[in-house]
């Protein structure tokens, strides 16, 4: 199992990211998928989730109405839209899959003008 993230950056308060985890070594369309991030000094924090199929998009409350989850199931892809961001999103995004070793490596999101 191989989760590969990319996409981070530094954006500036109320700009866009686009984030993508490419996922290999499993069948990717079987498996439900999230994001996670954390920041310094807090815990890892669930952002978003999605089923297998696509259906059943979830979002913490702090998200919800800016962040968009999707799946590619044709390119083992899942992304992660982020818009209208605020610097309290700064941190490592990471892509989860129910498999070990769960996570990608992460990448980082700074947003801070």
């Amino acid at each position: 199992v191989q989760l590969v993230e990319s996409g981070g950056g530094l954006v500036q308060p109320g700009g866009s990211l686009r984030l993508s985890c490419a996922a290999s070594g499993f069948t990717f369309g079987s498996y439900g998928m999230k994001w996670y991030r954390q920041a310094p000094r807090n815990e890892r924090e669930l952002v978003a989730s999605i089923g297998s199929d696509g259906s059943r998009p979830y979002y913490t409350d702090s998200v919800k109405g800016r962040f968009t989850i999707s799946r590619d199931n044709a390119k083992n892809t899942v992304s992660l839209q982020m818009n209208n961001l605020k610097p309290e999103d700064t941190a490592v995004y990471y892509c989860y899959a129910p498999l070990r070793p769960y996570w990608g490596q992460g990448t980082q999101v700074t947003v801070s003008s």
